[in-house]
């Protein structure tokens, strides 16, 4: 069995979903990709399992209706831990994050339990963003340190590796955001629980296809969600102890 895993949710990524596999198997030849598809009207699904026909590395995990990111993610970390990859990916299908940085994660997660891919840490890597949006991204990174306390320059950010660890100590039944919120659920219940945490800088590029799924329903979440977790005291955790505690970095 391969040790890691790439996580792509997808819903209408039809015309992505080849090339990112394709992309992504020739910088990581030992990595799997499993596709968690939210039964795209556009045929996501039907083209993902002709990709596993010619290439048993791809995978796909087929959703029988539209639940939204969280939920596909939380079910992708499902399977990756019921067959014991070492490495779990989140990536999305549009090419904002390139395939050719993954080598940088796991050379990062050699001395760290989540690397988090950062558009702003030494600087900002954003291209083809309007101002506006980039305005708006760095003061939701900022709002969610201020509330939180997270020490990270892109809390938002969904390019990210999991050692298997930290998804194992996580009671993802209690991981209740569904959109981007997801994002700082995740590395906020890993940073309470004291696993190691560090920022590789990456280049994030607007999606060469397709449309983004941003909608003011997500946007409340996350206004919620952050708040929430200011007053979570009690980390989410499958037991009352971890086998082993890290220091978050």
């Amino acid at each position: 069995m391969p040790d890691i895993l790439i996580i792509i949710p997808t819903y209408n990524e039809a015309e992505n979903v080849q090339a990112i596999a394709k992309a992504i198997l020739a910088i990581a030849p030992d990595a799997e990709i499993l596709f968690v598809d939210d039964n795209s009207p556009d045929g996501t699904g039907h083209m993902v399992e002709a990709l596993h026909g010619s290439n048993p590395r791809i995978h796909l995990l087929h959703k029988p209706n539209k639940q939204g990111l969280g939920r596909a993610y939380v079910a992708g970390f499902r399977w990756a831990l019921e067959r014991h990859y070492t490495h779990i990916f989140e990536m999305d299908a549009d090419f904002s994050h390139n395939p050719t940085e993954i080598p940088k994660f796991i050379q990062a997660a050699a001395n760290a339990d989540l690397v988090l891919g950062s558009r702003y840490l030494n600087g900002i890597r954003i291209i083809n963003w309007p101002l506006e949006r980039l305005i708006l991204s760095k003061a939701a990174s900022l709002y969610v340190r201020i509330i939180t306390g997270l020490p990270f320059t892109d809390p938002t950010g969904g390019y990210k590796c999991f050692r298997r660890e930290v998804l194992e100590a996580i009671d993802l039944d209690r991981i209740k955001s569904n959109g981007y919120s997801f994002q700082v659920e995740m590395t906020h219940t890993a940073w309470k629980l004291g696993f190691r945490i560090v920022e590789v800088p990456i280049t994030f590029e607007d999606r060469r296809s397709g449309h983004s799924k941003m909608n003011p329903a997500i946007v409340r979440e996350a206004l919620g969600m952050v708040i929430r977790l200011r007053f979570r005291f009690q980390p989410c955790r499958k037991s009352s102890t971890l086998n082993q505690q890290h220091d978050a970095s």
